[in-house]
C-alpha cells in the first residue's frame, strides 16, 4: 500500500480574485517620480500577494489538500539590479508569520519552483549570481514564515549549451560556489528536452540531492530509458530528506503539442504509474501542474475513485493496494 497526496500550483480558478503574483514592471516602477512611493507600492502588491497566498492556504485546507506550491512571483523586482538597496523581507515580516503561524495549526507541504532563469549549470558569472540572489529570496521567505527551508526549492538541471556532457560537469563545479543553506534547498527535476532521469541521477547521486520524477517530462525525453528500472535509484535520493518523495504529474495538450501541459490529468495515465509504483514507498506527493490548477485537482479525485484499488483518505489523499 502507498499514500498518494495530491497538491496544485500557486494559483487557484476556483477562488476569486486570490492571484499571489500581481506584480509591476520596471518600467512602472520608472514612471513613478518619487522612488521611495514606488517600493511603497512595491511592497503593498507584495503584501496583497501574500494575503492571497493564505486565502489559498485557508482554500486547501477546507479542501483536505496538503500540498502546495508557492508562487515565485510573491515580490515583484524582488532581484532587480536598480533595486538592490531595498530590503524587501523587512516590510513583509508579520505577513509571512501569520503565514508560518498558519501552517503550523493547518501542516500543509510547501515548496517553490523557481523560475527558468535560475541558471546553476551557467559559464556566465552574472547569471549565477542572479541565481544565488533569487535562491536567497526564497530562502528568506521560508525562513520569515519559520519554516525548514531544507528540500523547498524544485529546479532544472539548466541548458546544455551545445554540450550536454560539460553542462553536467559545470554543475558540478558550480555547486561548490553555491552557499550550503542554499544547497540544501535544491531538489532536481528531469525535464522535457535535454536532461532525463540518468543525466539527473548522475547529478542527485554525486551530490545527494533528491530527484523529483516529471513522468510526462520522462515520456517527451526518455533517451530509451526504462523508468521502472531506475525507480529503486530515484527513490533512495529522498533517504536523507526529512520530507516523502515527490513527483510531478501533468497529462500531453495533445499529440503536436506533447511537451505543452494539457487543463486536466489522464486519470488512466496517472494510474499506469501509481500502479507500477504501489507498495515501493510508504508515501508519495504528487504535484499536479495542469492548466485548471485546483478545478484539475477535484476532477482527478472525481476520476481515481472509479479504480478498484484506490480507497480515499480525505477530499485530497487516497491509498492504492
Amino acid at each position: 500500500m502507498t499514500i498518494v497526496k495530491l497538491g496544485y500550483v500557486a494559483m487557484s480558478v476556483t477562488v476569486a480574485n486570490a492571484s499571489p503574483s500581481k506584480t509591476m514592471t520596471f518600467k512602472q516602477f520608472q514612471t513613478l517620480a518619487d522612488r521611495e512611493a514606488a517600493i511603497e507600492k512595491l511592497e503593498r502588491i507584495a503584501i496583497e500577494n501574500l494575503e492571497n497566498c493564505l486565502r489559498l492556504l485557508k482554500h486547501n485546507v477546507g479542501n483536505n489538500i496538503r500540498f502546495f506550491r508557492f508562487s515565485s512571483k510573491l515580490i515583484p523586482l524582488a532581484n532587480h539590479e536598480e533595486l538592490a538597496d531595498w530590503n524587501y523581507i523587512q516590510p513583509l515580516k508579520s505577513k509571512l508569520k501569520e503565514i508560518g503561524e498558519f501552517l503550523k495549526a493547518h501542516p500543509i507541504r510547501v515548496d517553490f519552483h523557481p523560475d527558468h532563469f535560475v541558471l546553476l549549470n551557467s559559464t556566465k558569472k552574472d547569471i549565477m549570481n542572479q541565481s544565488i540572489k533569487t535562491l536567497a529570496m526564497h530562502r528568506a521567505l521560508l525562513k520569515g514564515m519559520g519554516i525548514d527551508p531544507t528540500h523547498r526549492c524544485v529546479l532544472h538541471v539548466g541548458g546544455a549549451y551545445n554540450d550536454k556532457e560539460q553542462a553536467l560537469e559545470q554543475f558540478i563545479h558550480n555547486w561548490s560556489l553555491l552557499p550550503q543553506p542554499l544547497q540544501e534547498m535544491i531538489m532536481l527535476e528531469n525535464d522535457d528536452t535535454t536532461f532525463h532521469i540518468q543525466d539527473t541521477l548522475y547529478l542527485c547521486e554525486k551530490l545527494n540531492i533528491p530527484l523529483v520524477f516529471d513522468y510526462h517530462h520522462h515520456i517527451a525525453n526518455h533517451d530509451n530509458e526504462n523508468w521502472e528500472e531506475e525507480w529503486e535509484r530515484i527513490v533512495s535520493t529522498w533517504s536523507h530528506s526529512p520530507l516523502p518523495i515527490k513527483m510531478h504529474i501533468s497529462s500531453p495538450k495533445d499529440d503536436k503539442m506533447f511537451r505543452a501541459h494539457s487543463d486536466y490529468i489522464d486519470p488512466d495515465m496517472f494510474m499506469d504509474f501509481l500502479n507500477k509504483i504501489k507498495g515501493s514507498v510508504p508515501e508519495i506527493d504528487c504535484m499536479i501542474e495542469a492548466k485548471m490548477k485546483d478545478h484539475a485537482l477535484f476532477q482527478l479525485v472525481k476520476d481515481i475513485k472509479k479504480y478498484p484499488n484506490v480507497e480515499m483518505l480525505d477530499g485530497a489523499s487516497f491509498s492504492i493496494v
